[in-house]
């Protein structure tokens, strides 16, 4: 028996990767993973990438104060996933302000096959923003989490 793939380690300039199986619950009547279901993934590598740089949301919000939330979303679906396929999540940063992320994501079918190439099925631009966790209200990024977020490019 083959062990599950994990995430990729953050290291700088790199694209965090998080492997995601297409489970029943993530398909519509056709048998493909619904649109949206797109969105789910990609806050999960979203979070896990977090995660790997030592930025757990929970904490943030408990230790710091404060949390990320989306405020813009642009998605471009170009293949369907369907069940049971194991993708793989990309996420990396594109842009940081002083109160917002512009992330970059990608989700590409993993090859059955290890000379085949990936097929990119989905990519998406997602702008978080950091808010204050108990007024909701923007707030700029605290240089720690900005520190953090540097250093993995």
């Amino acid at each position: 028996m083959s062990k599950p793939p994990v995430a990729t380690p953050v290291q700088p300039g790199s694209i965090f990767h998080w492997p995601v199986r297409v489970y029943w619950e993530d398909t519509d009547a056709g048998g493909i993973v619904f649109y949206a279901n797109y969105l789910k993934f990609f806050e999960r590598a979203r979070t896990e990438w977090l995660r790997a740089l030592g930025l757990e949301q929970q904490r943030l919000r408990q230790d710091v104060g404060g949390m990320f939330v989306v405020s813009g979303v642009q998605m471009r679906y170009h293949l369907p996933a369907r069940l049971d396929d194991l993708l793989l999540v990309t996420a990396r940063v594109l842009e940081a302000g002083r109160a917002s992320l512009t992330m970059e994501q990608t989700a590409c079918l993993t090859p059955s096959q290890p000379d085949a190439a990936t097929m990119l099925l989905c990519e998406g631009t997602i702008r978080i923003g950091w808010v204050d966790a108990a007024s909701m209200r923007p707030q700029r990024i605290p240089a720690s989490i900005l520190d953090s977020l540097s250093a993995c490019g």
